[in-house]
């Protein structure tokens, strides 16, 4: 520690090319002690397993989650013992119903959830998603009309429907009966529904905030499998087996980039068990089309299937994600699968004409350099990908990005925004709307979305710049790098990388583990396509290390990799590398500094 009490820079580093300070990840040594007594681990495994609160009573289920052991009480969640009478009591009446879900991984694995548990109990819902487009986010009463015209008497809502307070009223108007599922943080007045089950609505006392929509899901299919077990309705017929379904789970818990924690750890550990054997035909179809392989991880949903389910949604026909998870035919599903490969693919295509046109405009504006916010707009930027050259920004300038896509037409820009770390970007946009700059605008403290008058944007800009200045400073300064162990190239190998997996799932709340390598000289740069770098990182005893820098050519961090003069200390997560059957490990770099900049 420092005089001051703060934690010393890690390697002397207190800027790296990246402009973070490095660190080690802070851990009571006592409790690292107790993890390596009674858990039997090495001393880095149990300093990462202290440095991420877990107590000395926690260390066993953390490093084994089991849904026995962390399921909740589904009565605990306000409103789910309702919700489960009453969609029961339409499975009995035979009741015309419908899903109506968000066009995201999140929505689509919370209704394919709902679908299979009433086709296991023999009646067929259908699924409702709406177009991004045309109908934007969440229920309307548009949308609410043209299905209660349909024929449909009974909606339930997944991943949305909980602030969609003009909808709800619309369809109490109309003879809808709405039922709630969703997680997004709500205001203190409920809307009139029938049930509205959200852990995140004010009084709910589940203390189960943390879960995506398909966790709710979950435990609702959980609640309903106990009220009819209630009346009775397994005499004649098997029990729906909930765990068949975790895969979708956790699909949707990783997917939506949840804290995995507590319960929702347990969700997605043991669905990723389940979706290993790949036994949903849309997901198995998925991974085939994307020729991905192996025992299903965080990256297979995260990097694999997630980007190509929301294609559908971003790009494409809204409805894709869901129908691929919902269908039980291998044809379909294969049909489903191309369909959004295509897609996905396209969408890279459209997100990198527009990341690098943003790029080109942010350095060049005004609102670039100290400014607390990068904000960029332009005409006809599809809305689609918006989100995610959002998020690719705040990565590459380490600050909150907004992507602001103008219809020239409907004189109407809309905006994606993300933040980092100690910056509400949903706080100040809410604060933009009530000072009359926007149509619309909302989010919560990471991410942002808003309607806006073209010709108010440089107004917006000056604003949230404004708004966002004093929490900017005080997040750049906490901006640092933890790291878990310091490795040398030689030392990092399969047993290592083996070793630290025991803390898998890692997401928000769990990161994953960060090695640093100190002095190690680079070697063979080479710039690939796509602007990534690879090296070969050696060490004064001749270990040898390979590592990429992934989308790092044109940064400061990419030139001095390709450049190759001197040692570096390099920072990174360790990945297997199988390529013909070497099981051996490479090194995913995330930051570098140079050892005579340090200090």
């Amino acid at each position: 520690m420092a005089d001051d009490g703060s934690p010393l820079a890690y390697l002397g580093v207190v800027r790296s090319l990246t402009g973070r300070a490095w660190r080690e990840r802070p851990a009571d040594p006592g409790l690292v002690r107790r993890h390596q007594l009674s858990l039997g681990l090495s001393e880095p495994l149990a300093r990462a397993l202290a440095s991420r609160g877990v107590s000395g009573e926690a260390g066993e289920h953390y490093l084994n989650p089991t849904l026995k052991a962390l399921f909740p009480d589904p009565s605990s969640f306000l409103d789910m013992d309702r919700a489960a009478a009453i969609l029961i009591d339409a499975l009995l009446a035979d009741r015309p119903m419908t899903v109506f879900a968000d066009y995201d991984v999140d929505g689509a694995s919370s209704a394919a959830q709902l679908v299979r548990w009433f086709r296991a109990m023999g009646k067929e819902l259908s699924i409702y998603v709406p177009d991004r487009l045309t109908e934007g986010y969440g229920p309307s009463p548009a949308a609410f009309r043209r299905i209660r015209e349909s024929g449909v008497e009974l909606v339930v809502t997944v991943d949305c429907g909980a602030a969609a307070y003009e909808a709800l009223a619309c369809a109490k108007e109309i003879g809808l009966e709405v039922v709630v599922i969703d997680h997004h943080l709500m205001r203190d007045q409920i809307p009139e529904v029938s049930a509205l089950v959200n852990p995140n609505r004010p009084g709910c006392g589940s203390g189960q905030g943390v879960l995506a929509a398909a966790g709710v899901a979950f435990v609702l299919l959980a609640a309903l499998n106990r009220e009819a077990r209630g009346r009775g309705l397994f005499s004649g017929r098997a029990e729906p087996d909930l765990r068949q379904w975790l895969d979708l789970a956790a699909l949707g818990a990783i997917c939506d980039v949840t804290q995995l924690v507590g319960f929702n750890r347990a969700l997605t550990a043991q669905g990723l068990k389940v979706m290993s054997a790949w036994r949903n035909p849309g997901l198995k179809a998925l991974l085939e089309v994307a020729k991905g392989s192996g025992p299903a991880s965080v990256f297979h949903a995260g990097f694999i299937l997630g980007p190509r389910i929301n294609a559908g949604g971003r790009i494409g026909r809204s409805d894709l994600g869901a129908r691929l998870l919902s269908t039980d035919d291998p044809e379909e599903a294969a049909a489903l699968a191309t369909e959004l490969d295509a897609l996905n693919a396209s969408r890279k295509e459209v997100e990198k004409e527009i990341f690098e046109e943003a790029v080109r405009i942010a350095e060049r504006e005004s609102n670039f350099g100290d400014a607390p916010l990068v904000l960029v707009a332009a005409d006809d930027w599809h809305p689609g990908v918006i989100g995610i050259v959002a998020s690719r920004l705040r990565e590459r300038y380490r600050k909150p990005a907004l992507v602001i896509g103008v219809d020239r037409a409907a004189n109407v820009g809309k905006g994606s925004g993300r933040s980092q770390p100690g910056v509400n970007l949903g706080r100040a946009v809410q604060a933009a709307f009530e000072e009359g700059l926007l149509l619309a605008g909302g989010g919560h403290a990471m991410a942002a979305g808003l309607s806006v008058r073209p010709e108010l944007i440089p107004e917006l800009r000056d604003f949230l710049n404004q708004k966002l200045a004093q929490e900017a400073e005080l997040a750049a300064a906490e901006d640092r790098l933890d790291i878990d162990a310091l490795v040398t190239a030689g030392g990092c190998d399969r047993g290592l990388y083996q070793s630290f997996q025991d803390l898998a799932p890692f997401g928000p709340g769990n990161p994953e583990p960060m090695f640093a390598a100190a002095n190690v000289r680079v070697e063979r740069p080479m710039a690939l396509r796509g602007g990534h770098v690879r090296v070969t990182l050696t060490d004064g005893s001749g270990g040898r290390l390979k590592a990429v820098a992934w989308r790092a050519e044109d940064t400061e961090l990419g030139q001095q990799l390709l450049n190759g003069a001197g040692a570096v200390h390099v920072a990174g997560k360790l990945r297997p590398d199988d390529w013909q059957g070497r099981q051996s490990v490479e090194l995913e770099i995330e930051d570098v500094a140079d050892p005579r900049r340090v200090g």
